[in-house]
């Protein structure tokens, strides 16, 4: 049977069907040789290639759905490649044979916390589509004065420039002074919109952790750099939110277990690794330059 284009490519791991669509549409994808079209279909053994690049294609039966919960740093982007040399989200993610890792979703650079990645396009595309609705919960931590006024005017709705937006659910956690802390969750995840909706109570942001997706939060003992690979209980609780169809088996050996201290201390080291990789590196592009 035939499938649309854009799904094969992301189901090939090489970004949301969304995302697919404005690749196809813009002449970037062949197929055997001549130029795609948006609405192409497939049957699965044809050449296809993305900017001149073969992509291999790999039907749902082959393909075993993986997912990791990232436990982002501040200070890394959220891009495949920055042009300032600055660290991505992606640099420390094991490497997938046959595919490529898709974030669901974007945090900014100042933003921490958990970021999930799959290796199946339209699962992140589903994940973060406004139409399923799925629960975000940050840990925030503003600056200012707060008043029971200011928290309902968020609850109900704040017009932004990209239309309206509130939180649906807030909880205070805590503060002393005009440092308070809360949790706050929403069900989208349009650009920047924890930091404006306080903002637009004229308070300002000074910490911001993603600490659930779904209901799933991320573990506590999973350290700043470091990943975790979701067993096929926890991939299968995504693919059921989004109305996909149940993984029966993982490709991957999977401990399904919370983290323990050992494995946290093992995520620890490799994280340390990883950070000396990049000190040497920079120390030897310093040299080259003199």
């Amino acid at each position: 049977m035939s499938e649309k284009l854009q799904k094969v490519l992301a189901r090939a791991g090489q970004g949301s069907r969304r995302e697919m669509e404005t690749v196809i549409s813009s002449g970037r994808v062949s197929v055997n040789g001549t130029v795609a079209y948006l609405g192409d279909r497939v049957e699965g053994n044809e050449q296809i290639r993305l900017d001149g690049h073969l992509v291999k294609i790999a039907t749902i039966e082959e393909q075993a759905c993986r997912v990791l919960v990232y436990n982002k740093p501040e200070g890394e982007m959220c891009t495949r490649k920055d042009p300032e040399g600055r660290p991505t989200v992606f640099d420390r993610l094991p490497r997938i044979d046959g595919s490529r890792w898709v974030a669901v979703g974007r945090l900014d650079i100042n933003t921490s916390g958990m970021l999930i990645f799959t290796n199946d396009g339209e699962l992140a595309n589903r994940l973060m589509h406004p139409s399923h609705e799925v629960e975000r919960e940050y840990a925030v931590r503003v600056f200012g004065e707060i008043n029971e006024a200011m928290l309902q005017t968020l609850r109900h709705g704040v017009k932004l420039e990209d239309g309206m937006a509130k939180f649906d659910k807030i909880t205070y956690k805590g503060g002393e002074g005009r440092n308070h802390w809360f949790h706050v969750v929403l069900s989208e995840g349009r650009n920047r919109e924890v930091r404006r909706l306080w903002e637009s109570q004229e308070v300002q942001v000074s910490r911001l952790i993603r600490v659930r997706y779904g209901d799933l939060a991320m573990e506590r003992r999973l350290p700043l750099g470091g990943w975790v690979e979701l067993g096929l209980k926890d991939v299968n609780y995504y693919r059921k939110l989004v109305g996909l169809e149940v993984e029966t088996q993982s490709k991957v050996k999977v401990d399904e277990k919370k983290i323990d201290n050992n494995k946290s201390r093992k995520i620890r080291k490799n994280v340390k690794k990883h950070q000396q990789r990049i000190t040497q590196g920079a120390q030897q592009t310093r040299r080259k330059k003199r």
